[in-house]
């Protein structure tokens, strides 16, 4: 289990910056005020974007004027 970090309000407002590029990391924080918890600091979930279909994804790219096969043969054939 993932340990949270405890810091005080006084130093969250004093190195706020820090503190959002550590949460912006990965890491959850806890803002205490008199040693009190009082908000916790945690990442922002990314929303989940789907992937397009391999057949759009193809589409973007020109056609080929020679398949893979003749171009793996003539590298092949020049000596690389």
């Amino acid at each position: 289990m993932e340990s949270v970090v405890s810091i005080a309000l006084a130093e969250a407002k004093a190195h706020l910056s820090q503190v959002l590029d550590r949460v912006e990391a990965g890491e959850e924080l806890v803002i205490t005020r008199r040693g009190k918890p009082v908000a916790r600091v945690v990442p922002v979930r990314q929303p989940v974007v789907p992937l397009p279909s391999l057949a759009a994804f193809r589409a973007q790219f020109p056609k080929m004027r020679r398949s893979s096969t003749e171009m793996i043969r003539a590298i092949r054939d020049e000596g690389y």
